[in-house]
């Protein structure tokens, strides 16, 4: 889904040309460009203000529809320098000084048309508010966010991208009402946060959920019963034990990429048939029962590979006290794995 977002973001960008524009709307954003910034006149809705060590934001002409402000020294996100903008549909802020004081009332809340934020690496503790009905990908990630005010996400239901990871959201942060109107949210990305229990709240179109290094312990047993489209899901760097996973935790028949490295199993949980990627490694197992693992009877399989049985394709479990040779049962079981990692 990452792969599909870029993809469909290079397309779109470099469908832009003159010709999207009259002849005299072109002319006019060229004359109005601002001096610390470069206008293509062969892509006239692109500005690129980036990396020029830029304190405010210039007055940005009317027709943009791609604002490139990265790598600056910007404090202030300024409601006077894009009143004019009513067509900006991407905003990059990365890399800038931003604080919560400094989004002025109503400079986003103006772009009604604005599809993608980004505003990594800034000195934010909170989420911009009010934002965008229109946004479908918001980037926070890195910055100092420790809280989510309720209702911040309210009629956001075109967003499909959340990420904030390495943040200071904690337990609190991350809830129903917290996330209350993300009905339309694909991919989340909380990694690197102060969890120490499962986000709750996710809506039921959650596909991506990363985790990545946090404290977490254990999954509830009924976590992802209101998640049936779970397809990757990402917790290496927590503190998951064989104690924190319920036996059947991970029968999700919509999952295809599991990724449980750097924790602390001792065993290699039951996944089912779908699953095609599962990372295992620098976890503290000693040996692997491909009849125990396997989703379903031995017995029952095919001579040949093929889609019906399981589709395990990668397995990785370096890092852990297991010894080679690869028991029999495991090959038999997984036909369709072109990659083992010991």
């Amino acid at each position: 889904m990452e792969l599909f977002l870029v993809i469909s973001t290079l397309l779109l960008v470099s469908s832009v040309s003159s010709q999207d524009m009259p002849y005299e709307h072109v002319l006019a954003q060229l004359q109005a460009c601002p001096k610390e910034c470069r206008c293509p006149r062969s892509s006239p809705h692109v500005v690129y203000c980036d990396n020029r060590n830029l304190k405010t934001i210039p007055n940005i002409p009317p027709h943009t529809w791609y604002l490139y402000l990265q790598n600056n020294q910007i404090d202030v996100l300024s409601e006077k320098a894009l009143r004019n903008t009513t067509q900006l549909r991407w905003l990059n802020l990365n890399h800038n000084k931003i604080t919560d004081q400094g989004v002025e009332e109503g400079a986003l809340k103006a772009l009604s048309g604005l599809i993608h934020l980004q505003m990594e690496d800034n000195l934010l503790t909170t989420i911009p508010t009010p934002l965008p009905a229109s946004l479908e990908q918001l980037r926070l990630s890195r910055n100092k966010i420790s809280k989510i005010p309720p209702g911040v996400f309210s009629g956001m239901d075109h967003l499909a991208l959340l990420d904030l990871q390495g943040n200071k959201l904690g337990d609190e942060a991350v809830t129903e009402q917290s996330l209350k109107g993300l009905s339309g949210l694909v991919q989340v990305n909380l990694a690197k946060n102060n969890l120490k229990i499962m986000p709750s709240g996710l809506p039921a179109t959650t596909t991506q959920l990363y985790l990545d290094s946090n404290d977490i312990e254990k999954i509830p047993p009924e976590y992802f019963k209101d998640l049936p489209k779970m397809a990757f899901l990402r917790l290496n760097f927590n503190k998951l034990g064989n104690g924190g996973l319920p036996k059947n935790i991970f029968d999700l028949p919509s999952i295809l990429d599991l990724q449980l490295s750097h924790n602390q199993l001792t065993e290699v949980p039951l996944f089912p048939l779908s699953l095609e990627h599962l990372h295992l490694d620098h976890n503290k197992i000693k040996s692997v029962n491909g009849t125990e693992i396997c989703p379903v009877p031995i017995g029952t399989l095919d001579e040949s590979a093929n889609e019906s049985g399981p589709r395990l394709r990668y397995l990785r479990l370096d890092g852990n006290e297991i010894k080679p040779p690869i028991s029999w049962d495991l090959i038999i079981c997984f036909r369709l794995l072109r990659a083992i990692v010991i």
